[in-house]
């Protein structure tokens, strides 16, 4: 799936989409135009009825540790990190990541998960976010056209 991917989008051609899960949020590379829109639609943590995630829960609060604090919101942080690293491969490369959670600008964890990205824009409207995407179209038509 993902070779069919890269052939038709390395056509030049651009409105394609692919939908993805958590499995593609490591080892898949798309450098340049080829990938420039990332929605992430919910925070990614481990999910508590896998039975490693368990155990390892079970560890920590047997150490009197809280899972959340030391298993699930570093695990959800790194997640984020390698779902969004997706788009920008190389210094060129640009694109929007869209994070739909609500919990990123809501609960303290989120603000803290969204402290560590790196500096981005931040759009908290719809006007702002089709600008961009605007913008965004504008300068791969370009490179397209150039190319």
């Amino acid at each position: 799936m993902l070779e069919r991917f890269r052939l038709v989008a390395g056509e030049g051609k651009f409105g394609y989409v692919l939908v993805a899960s958590a499995s593609f949020m490591e080892s898949v590379d798309f450098p340049g135009d080829t990938l420039q829109l990332v929605v992430i639609d919910k925070l990614p943590f481990p999910s508590p009825g896998d039975p490693l995630v368990q155990a390892r829960s079970q560890r920590l609060m047997e150490q009197g540790r809280s899972p959340f604090t030391n298993y699930f919101l570093p695990k959800a942080s790194i997640a984020l990190q390698q779902g969004a690293g997706r788009q920008i491969r190389r210094e060129s490369d640009c694109g929007i990541l869209v994070m739909c959670d609500a919990r990123l600008a809501n609960k303290g964890y989120g603000r803290r998960i969204l402290a560590t990205r790196p500096p981005m824009r931040r759009m908290n409207d719809l006007a702002a976010y089709h600008e961009a995407l605007e913008a965004l179209t504008r300068a791969s038509t370009k490179v397209a056209r150039a190319a």
